[in-house]
């Protein structure tokens, strides 16, 4: 299974960008950033339709998509692992996940994904959102794989 990530905005280096790195670099399932900015100044809903439409792009062929949304559904992990394994198992090769802007996802984006997930309710920056996803990934793959790493 491999993982594509889309989000917008660029990393700097640091401890948020080193977070990513270091649960990206444990992960057996191939996983690439892709990272977007709309190059022209708009605001309000034409921003978020032009980052819908450059996250969307993003998205292989087939892929199953997780939209990160606050309105989405606040999964435990071993529900996210279930939900991983289940598309494993049925032969899904692609998973994409899109990291929206500042003002969350255009419309198109929730009706493209196949689960809209939520990390709390509680608003989170999103460069940290990006360590989150990928620890959350990785505990997913070792609660899989039945590894001690994750104690209920």
């Amino acid at each position: 299974m491999r993982i594509t990530i889309a989000a917008v905005g660029r990393a700097k280096p640091g401890v948020l960008r080193d977070l990513y790195e270091h649960y990206t670099g444990r992960l057996r399932w191939p996983v690439s950033l892709k990272e977007v900015e709309p190059k022209v100044r708009l605001s309000g809903g034409e921003l978020a339709a032009k980052e819908a439409e450059l996250l969307l792009a993003c998205v292989p062929s087939g892929a199953r998509v997780i939209a990160l949304d606050e309105r989405g559904r606040d999964l435990d992990s071993p529900g996210l692992a279930a939900l991983l394994g289940g598309w494993r198992d049925d032969g899904i090769g692609d998973i994409a996940v899109l990291i929206g802007g500042a003002d969350g996802h255009d419309a198109s984006v929730r009706q493209r994904a196949d689960l809209l997930l939520a990390f709390g309710r509680a608003t989170w920056p999103h460069m940290m959102v990006r360590g989150m996803l990928a620890e959350q990934l990785y505990r997913a793959q070792q609660i899989l794989a039945g590894h001690p790493y994750h104690r209920e």
